[in-house]
């Protein structure tokens, strides 16, 4: 895979798959084992790629199979790894341990290493001769000649997904599994394309996948699903369907009431945004949508439930806060 796309991380055979700025195709038999596949898949044509179980099981399509960890693991697998050639990958459990095959080398792990979130996932620098280690928090970990350009700990939002570095390996990308990324080093404007599968980890999350069911949805004034949806009825049906989490109905009374006020700088997977005509004036919001990280939101406006970007009308008329139902 070239550097036009992010690595696609899966943590479940799950319904959802989040792309931004490309279209990914993956089918998944009954037949994939006994526990759901995780970590990377990968190939040169997006079609030669490795699936690993959290017990380390490592299914090849249209891929040689380097091996796998021989009896049980201290921790599940999270990740498994290409080299730059294709002939070998590592494997990365979420203590960190890291396990090599085929013409990967051993540069280090954290195994030993009390984290204070696991690790998620593992990226190498563009000549192979190291790699970075990043937890759930943020937290980046470095071996080989992979270089330390600083982490994503603390940085509001969901959890982190995956480290994307940059061609020249001299900085990376710390990407929440939203979509939404911190740059770091060299890195600059957005990271490259990616499409994640995942299981939801928070309540946004789920209500987030309820909301993307219903793309192409047609707008209907006062619709409250499941045939169509007005804005205020797609965020209410997606939160109380996915969590069972209710609010009030109208746009200007969620923006009021609804959950708690987060800042725009804070917001997460679920949360909703308001859009309004006066902005130190709850009474004249007159549209709501529902953010789901990397500055996009799904809303149902216009003719359809669609996907837009959080800025597509400006700002001028977006409130200043959101709201966590």
């Amino acid at each position: 895979m070239g550097q036009g796309h992010k690595w696609m991380t899966v943590r479940s055979v799950a319904l959802a798959c989040l792309a931004f700025g490309a279209a990914w195709a993956f089918s998944f038999g009954p037949s994939a084992g006994a526990s759901p596949p995780r970590g990377h898949t990968t190939g040169q044509a997006q079609s030669n790629f490795w699936l690993a179980t959290p017990s380390g099981s490592v299914y090849a399509f249209g891929a040689p199979d380097y091996g796998s960890p021989a009896g049980p693991l201290n921790q599940p697998i999270v990740s498994v790894v290409p080299s730059a050639d294709q002939r070998g990958y590592w494997m990365v459990a979420s203590d960190g341990g890291v396990f090599t095959y085929g013409d990967t080398r051993f540069y280090g792990s954290t195994g030993a290493i009390r984290l204070n979130q696991p690790i998620v996932g593992m990226a190498p620098t563009p000549d192979g001769e190291g790699y970075w280690l990043v937890a759930s928090d943020g937290g980046v970990f470095t071996f080989g000649d992979a270089a330390f350009y600083g982490s994503g700990a603390n940085t509001p939002g969901d959890p982190v997904q995956q480290l994307i570095p940059t061609r020249s390996g001299r900085g990376y990308w710390i990407v929440q599994q939203s979509g939404s990324e911190v740059a770091l080093g060299d890195a600059g404007g957005s990271a490259p394309t990616t499409a994640v599968l995942l299981a939801p980890a928070t309540p946004g999350d789920r209500a987030v996948l309820y909301a993307l069911q219903q793309l192409g949805k047609p707008y209907i004034w006062g619709g409250n699903g499941p045939l169509g949806y007005d804005c205020s009825g797609l965020v209410l049906a997606s939160w109380s369907h996915a969590d069972g989490i209710t609010f009030a109905r109208v746009a200007d009374d969620q923006y009021h009431t609804a959950g708690v006020s987060v800042p725009l700088t804070g917001l997460r997977a679920g949360d909703l945004v308001f859009w309004g005509y006066n902005q130190t004036d709850w009474t004249t919001v007159y549209h709501t949508a529902m953010y789901i990280g990397g500055n996009r939101v799904v809303e149902a406006t216009g003719d359809h439930v669609q996907l837009n970007s959080l800025d597509q009308w400006g700002t001028d008329d977006l409130m200043p806060n959101g709201r966590r139902p």
